[in-house]
């Protein structure tokens, strides 16, 4: 970890986190790069696996992120890559959008 914030209640299993910020009772999972980046954390804690398929609350396994803001509460499941190589100025997705080249992935449910 270097040059960051990481609040209360935060998991981080064997992560790399430079340049940002991390939320209230974020979990993180290892192997997970983290930078320049802004996590807002979570509501509550999980106990145990969610419903239907989704990943775990918090960020999973090998994730990467770069210039990008989480919303409370999202999923990121394991490999996921939000990293905008291309540098691409604007666009948008489901449950994800990019303006100014940062990247931001708004929670569901």
């Amino acid at each position: 970890m270097r040059n960051s914030i990481v609040t209360d209640g935060c998991y981080l299993d064997r992560c790399g986190i430079d340049d940002s910020v991390v939320g209230i009772r974020t979990h993180i999972e290892a192997g997970a790069k983290i930078s320049q980046s802004v996590l807002l954390g979570a509501d509550f804690y999980e106990d145990g696996h969610p419903k239907d398929g989704l990943p775990d609350l918090g960020v999973g396994r090998d994730v990467v992120l770069n210039h990008t803001i989480i919303d409370k509460n999202a999923r990121i499941g394991d490999g996921s890559r939000l990293v905008n190589e291309r540098n691409v100025e604007h666009a948008d997705g489901d449950g994800w959008y990019i303006r100014g080249a940062s990247s931001s992935c708004r929670r569901t449910g």
